[in-house]
């Protein structure tokens, strides 16, 4: 349970709790004044409600409510049953809106982007970017400096499909595909299920790797096998919970955490400098073409009296992290196929297809003759319904009429789009078949003849790498990767689970823990 030791807590403080505090928060009428900036220079000033919810506690807030629900984003939806599509929770002592419905998650991504363009000020966040988040592109404050390290990266982390780069992405990808099916060869036992986990995840830093930087790593090198695996310690810790993250005081307590956390990020750090930069900085030649993003981040020392050494260092290391999320991407999907063979059949039969049966491995641009996959891949993104990272007002607004004072944390409940009857039938069954539609051929033709499918566009409420200046830069990388590692597996290999008693999935998340459950891979057969 994300917030497992709220309700412990909530217990101990409230027999502690003086009866006179509460009186004074359960009569506390707040407002906020916002200011809103004349066309003259002039200023008005305007009193607005605070949105509706629960009273806090002293000290813990409204934590005691969230440690009730294994999900806390679940329990958002739930309370928004009684407070509406948008209220407010205090956290500890953290202000905090819930926004529940696409309109109004618009209104603060789009409309107000501007203004919601913080993160949270959370400790963990600092241990793991060398003491201060906004080295991370992800966790930063929005900045001119942020806006500066996007506009670099989005030529090479955000290819469009017409680009050298997109073309690049997939060579690389089908190469390491080689790569990954001699070492899958080599470990395989037949009968066996493997801990293919920690494989999936080094075949993704490995395209990751060679894409950015030009370097590979043998999957048996020990010090790549601790980067991938600190690396994805990592991708579960930010995508969990922590009291400490709203009850600072209770540092003392997380002390062998903390040192964790950064002895994890010390240690891919000294990897990529020692791997990756160093060398390459030797060699870098300003005048020639660039190879990679790498060479892109060198020459930009030069070019940008405002770029540093740090700063590049730390870009870098966020993008080559991308790799965790593409991984437990791919391991959640065979995890859902497991649980349902019919999937992989499905996708099987095009990857047959559109391969000639396996004569060669699947390329990007074989997506398009694979609707159910990347169908399936979606729906995996929709089922698991990851949160988007929590925003922070960075100067008093309004939403929806209520006033939002500088310094409070927006949760944009990505679980009630995904998981809400309002927007998809049946959204706690999983069905790939809800992100295709019926394209229709020669009408001359049967009917049988005439159906197929494709993927379905423009899905207003799926909003999986959110929206706004703020939006995933990576999203096509992992798309990319993904599709590649995910088909070229089950192109080979059936998908079977001995033991589903061992599934354990937390359905708002995409991060599954670093050492999770083994799966049986069978070869094939060849016809």
């Amino acid at each position: 349970m994300i917030y497992e030791c709220f309700l412990a807590i909530a217990g101990i403080i409230s027999i502690l709790t003086l009866a006179s505090y509460i009186h004074i928060i359960y009569n506390c009428k707040c407002k906020v004044i916002v200011k809103n900036t004349l066309k003259n220079g002039g200023e008005i000033k305007q009193k607005f409600m605070q949105a509706p919810g629960p009273h806090p506690w002293p000290i813990i807030g409204n934590l005691d409510i969230i440690g009730r629900f294994d999900n806390p984003f679940e329990g958002f939806g739930a309370l928004a049953q009684q407070y509406g599509d948008i209220y407010s929770l205090t956290l500890g002592h953290t202000r905090c809106l819930i926004v529940n419905n696409l309109e109004l998650i618009r209104e603060v991504l789009n409309k107000n982007g501007k203004f919601f363009g913080g993160r949270p000020d959370f400790l963990r966040y600092d241990k793991l970017f060398g003491g201060d988040r906004n080295n991370s592109l992800a966790l930063c404050n929005w900045s001119q400096l942020q806006k500066k390290r996007r506009n670099l990266a989005r030529r090479h982390c955000s290819p469009r499909e017409s680009s050298a780069f997109y073309t690049k992405m997939s060579t690389v990808g089908c190469h390491e595909i080689d790569e990954l099916m001699a070492k899958l060869r080599h470990d395989i036992v037949p009968g066996k299920s493997i801990d293919i986990k920690p494989i999936l995840h080094a075949a993704c830093a490995n395209m990751f790797s060679q894409y950015m930087c030009s370097k590979r790593h043998d999957y048996d090198d020990e010090e790549f096998k601790q980067f991938v695996h600190f690396f994805d310690e990592i991708f579960w810790e930010v995508n969990q919970g922590h009291p400490l993250d709203f009850l600072p005081w209770l540092l003392p307590f997380y002390g062998h955490h903390m040192r964790r956390l950064r002895y994890w990020s010390q240690a891919i750090r000294q990897f990529i400098l020692e791997r990756i930069v160093n060398e390459r900085e030797l060699n870098i030649d300003p005048d020639a073409p660039d190879n990679d993003f790498t060479d892109v981040l060198l020459k930009s020392l030069n070019e940008d009296k405002n770029m540093s050494r740090n700063t590049i260092i730390f870009m870098l290391e966020d993008f080559l992290g991308g790799h965790s999320a593409v991984g437990n991407l791919v391991m959640l999907t065979l995890t859902y196929i497991a649980k349902d063979p019919t999937i992989a059949a499905r996708i099987q039969r095009e990857a047959d297809q559109a391969t000639h049966n396996g004569v060669r491995n699947i390329g990007l641009h074989d997506i398009d003759d694979m609707p159910y996959t990347m169908a399936t891949i979606y729906e995996v993104l929709r089922y698991s319904s990851s949160p988007i990272v929590p925003h922070v007002a960075t100067e008093d607004s309004v939403i929806a009429g209520f006033g939002v004072t500088k310094g409070t944390i927006v949760f944009i409940n990505n679980y009630v789009l995904n998981m809400s009857n309002e927007y998809w039938k049946n959204p706690e069954k999983f069905e790939p078949e809800r992100f295709l539609e019926i394209k229709l051929n020669n009408s001359e033709e049967t009917l049988d003849d005439r159906v197929q499918f494709q993927l379905r566009k423009n899905v207003s409420h799926f909003l999986p790498f959110s929206i706004g200046k703020r939006t995933c830069i990576g999203q096509n990388l992992v798309r990319a990767f993904g599709f590649i590692l995910l088909t070229n597996i089950l192109l080979r290999y059936d998908i079977k689970c001995p033991d589903l008693t061992m599934i354990k999935i937390n359905p708002a998340s995409l991060a599954l823990p670093a050492n999770c459950f083994p799966l049986q891979l069978t070869p094939r057969p060849k016809e």
